[in-house]
């Protein structure tokens, strides 16, 4: 594509959380279940949430004023952390307090395939175990830098964090696929 006369542009992002998001539904949703949470690997690795309002300007920059036009960019939020930070952050806005247990990767894969195959929605699937067990902090390969005023600036706050939780609850039979 890149070669060719179309004009593109490729938006490399990385964990989005907002309402209706998988991140902050499916941990508060989680942290409201069960009294553990395992934390992906034994080491926690980095990443940089991104807040979809930040997204969404850079969305318009690209689509609506053409300002990204046949580039390929990151699109990651301005603080970097591990997801058992962020996890943690969730947790203390949900006013839960799990135990907090890291689990290795192999463990969690089997998690994952399970929550794939018996949940309308998995937990945790595959795919975003492999993303979160190698980090989101830099795109690979290296992507263009986006303008200063399309840059990231939303923190992992707890009123951001609230903005995006859904309504409380826990997980239950309505999530499971034999009961949809």
């Amino acid at each position: 594509m890149r070669n060719s006369d179309l004009d593109y542009t490729v938006i490399k992002a990385g964990v989005i959380y907002g309402r209706g998001d998988h991140m902050l539904d499916h941990l508060s949703h989680a942290l409201q279940t069960f009294p553990v949470f395992a934390l992906v690997g034994m080491k926690g690795k980095a990443m940089r949430p991104l807040a979809v309002e930040d997204l969404v300007r850079i969305l318009q920059a690209a689509m609506l004023e053409g300002r990204l036009s046949r580039r390929t960019v990151a699109a990651t939020g301005p603080e970097e952390m591990t997801l058992g930070d962020a996890v943690r952050r969730v947790a203390r806005v949900v006013g839960k307090r799990p135990l907090w247990i890291r689990v290795p990767v192999a463990m969690h894969c089997v998690l994952a395939w399970g929550m794939e195959r018996i949940m309308k929605t998995p937990l945790i699937t595959l795919a975003q175990l492999r993303i979160l067990s190698e980090g989101i902090v830099e795109p690979m390969p290296p992507c263009d830098h986006l303008p200063d005023d399309l840059q990231s600036r939303t923190f992992f706050t707890d009123d951001q964090i609230r903005k995006g939780l859904p309504e409380t609850g826990k997980f239950g039979l309505k999530d499971l696929r034999w009961f949809a």
